[in-house]
């Protein structure tokens, strides 16, 4: 009785234990390590972090061909950006991100040096110069911002710097090489239509010399300059050859009336009628034949050739005005970085914020630790 009185006593001791002490000691340690880790971030923020210097600019992308009679864009009105800017901008910030922008960084700033400086804190540098470019360009980007304000059209470009000079430094390069590589893509555009243009032209001027001397080569073969005026001419004779036919006929009819048929005058009269007659089908047939070719079908291969030539002249001109216009565009399309804000020598690091980082770290930690708590409670109750 005594025995199984000890070990019921046992039990509710080791119960009691369970219960009442091991969630206090689980409490403590929980906020414990949420106060440990708490501390631990104060003294790196606080004391170990190091300064990091931010250079800002504000630029914007201004073409010089506004004025060339384009439409207005209400949308962009509304957005407060500059028209046409937009889209040259996002190209901009796509560029100053990639990693051709940050290999010319690099050879001129010797970024990598720079950034892995092993005087700096090892959670701020990057940790081995020579690291891969796939992790250099990761740590590029961590250091600089550049976002576009779609409401005011602006590109906003930021860079971090471990002092003064170098974050100066790289967001004037940034700025420079933004110029430079919109300048250049504007031009190189403009030169390949330019180029397509006097190629088209090449080949409009040849097709239209063709022309002309296929032109050249039909009057040499049939021996006339202009078959159209040789035709007219030969309608021209026909019709008063078909006047004289019926003058000699009127008066064969008057003669006729009065004299025999046999009659010397009357038979003169027919056989000038005959000989009219016959000169009208010989020029008739020089027009127009069943068989043969005529001087119709010769007007019409004219025509045809001479039409073509005026056609391919037509579009050489049309070539020789838009290569003209083309030139003169190009010469127009000036894409322009306006700086705004001139990047800024900074005076104060305004990186990391040390205050800052420490009080949103203890607030987390805390809020982590009472997460844990409210847990191990619930899973407590759940045991009961």
């Amino acid at each position: 009785m005594i025995e199984r009185l000890k070990e019921t006593r046992l039990a509710r001791s080791i119960d009691w234990l369970h219960r009442e002490i091991t969630p206090a000691l689980l409490r403590r340690r929980i906020i414990g390590i949420a106060v440990i880790s708490s501390l631990l971030a104060a003294i790196y923020w606080l004391l170990i972090a190091s300064d990091r210097y931010v250079s800002e600019s504000h630029i914007i992308i201004q073409r010089t061909d506004l004025s060339g009679g384009q439409a207005m864009d209400f949308t962009s009105l509304l957005g407060g950006a500059v028209n046409g800017s937009r889209a040259d901008q996002l190209l901009l910030r796509d560029h100053l991100r990639s990693v051709d922008m940050l290999k010319k960084l690099d050879a001129k700033l010797n970024l990598r040096a720079h950034y892995s400086d092993w005087k700096r804190d090892p959670l701020s540098r990057m940790w081995f110069q020579d690291a891969s470019m796939e992790w250099f360009h990761r740590h590029y980007l961590s250091q600089i911002s550049i976002e576009f304000d779609d409401y005011a059209g602006l590109l906003i470009i930021k860079a971090n710097g471990f002092d003064p000079k170098t974050a100066h430094e790289i967001a004037s390069l940034l700025v420079e090489e933004g110029e430079r590589f919109m300048n250049a893509m504007a031009h190189d555009l403009a030169q390949d239509q330019v180029s397509f243009l006097e190629k088209k032209l090449d080949q409009m001027n040849t097709r239209a010399m063709q022309a002309r001397q296929a032109v050249l080569a039909y009057q040499n073969k049939e021996g006339m300059v202009s078959p159209q005026s040789t035709a007219e001419n030969i309608a021209g004779i026909v019709a008063r050859l078909e006047g004289q036919r019926t003058e000699l006929e009127t008066q064969r009819s008057a003669l006729q009336a009065y004299l025999v048929a046999n009659h010397p005058n009357i038979v003169q009269l027919n056989q000038q009628i005959s000989a009219v007659e016959k000169q009208i089908g010989q020029e008739q047939a020089k027009l127009t034949s069943p068989t043969g070719k005529t001087l119709n079908k010769t007007v019409e291969e004219f025509q045809r050739l001479q039409m073509e030539a005026a056609f391919t002249q037509d579009v050489y001109k049309t070539a020789l005005v838009a290569l003209e216009k083309g030139r003169i565009e190009a010469a127009r399309t000036i894409k322009k970085v306006s700086v705004l804000q001139y990047p800024t020598l900074p005076e104060y690091p305004l990186e990391p914020r040390r205050f800052y980082n420490t009080l949103v770290f203890m607030l987390v930690a805390l809020m982590l630790a009472s997460v844990a708590h409210l847990l191990a409670a619930i899973i407590r109750d759940h045991k009961d």
